[in-house]
């Protein structure tokens, strides 16, 4: 009995990865063949965009200010609190801006995806959709997308800006230190590894988090209870995806950079 139900839990994830794997390659591919949703991707750009800013910039803030608070106390003990900005923009350049930023926005807009879709599904409206000849993947996937990448891109962006501002406001007005130095640690010392590496995790992060989203959403069953099934699995698998791939991507670039 317990190898029946070990063997069925591991045909079931096989063919959950290979499901998975086919409507992502699927959403992805469809961008490069009309007809283009064009007027959709703008709509998701806005929301996924516009309405995190707010959640990623005060995350983004506080984790800087955190970051020079413990540093500048850990750093003091060896005389070296004037490398705080350097240890800070390094830190969210490198790591805590992408990774932030991605489990935010998986927070927010990989539950609407999936809260959404899934609500479309139990109220029969894609299968509307399918007998009046539109593809529901073209059509409510692949938008959802590219949508999703292109806004966390920038995202990160602002977040690591404002993590750095946030170090520099603790910097200055807590532990008393020189601005200008912060400011000068934490550009001088930046290398072009070091920012590649924080640029490419939110493309793979964005990713994630749509094709997950739209994947849980998709495959809802079971009325409204269904919907929240599917809202919670979408939220921690790409959760837990973005720091696996994190982890992949790092070991990945720090190969390449060290050669």
């Amino acid at each position: 009995m317990a190898f029946e139900t070990i063997d069925r839990t591991a045909k079931q994830v096989v063919l959950n990865v290979q499901d998975y794997s086919l409507f992502a390659y699927r959403g992805l591919t469809n961008l490069f063949r009309p007809p283009l949703y064009l007027s959709d991707f703008l709509i998701q750009s806005d929301i996924i965009g516009v309405g995190s800013a707010s959640i990623v910039v005060l995350a983004g803030f506080f984790t800087g200010g955190v970051l020079a608070l413990q540093s500048a106390a850990t750093l003091a003990q060896f005389g070296a609190t004037a490398v705080t900005g350097r240890f800070v923009s390094m830190s969210m350049i490198r790591e805590l801006g992408p990774v932030l930023t991605g489990v935010m926005v998986s927070g927010r807009n990989a539950s609407s995806m999936a809260s959404e879709l899934g609500s479309m599904v139990v109220t029969e409206q894609i299968d509307a959709m399918r007998a009046l000849g539109v593809d529901p993947v073209r059509k409510l996937v692949t938008p959802r997308i590219f949508a999703t990448i292109a806004m966390l891109f920038f995202l990160t962006i602002v977040a690591d800006a404002f993590g750095i501002l946030g170090g520099a406001a603790v910097t200055v007005f807590m532990n008393n230190q020189n601005g200008t130095q912060y400011f000068s640690m934490a550009y001088e010392f930046l290398r072009y590894p070091d920012i590649v590496q924080g640029l490419v995790k939110p493309l793979f992060f964005g990713y994630i988090i749509s094709s997950i989203g739209c994947f849980y959403g998709m495959r809802t069953t079971g009325g409204t209870q269904g919907v929240g099934r599917s809202t919670i699995q979408a939220v921690v698998t790409s959760s837990v995806l973005i720091i696996f791939v994190d982890f992949l991507i790092s070991q990945v670039m720090i190969e390449i950079f060290a050669r």
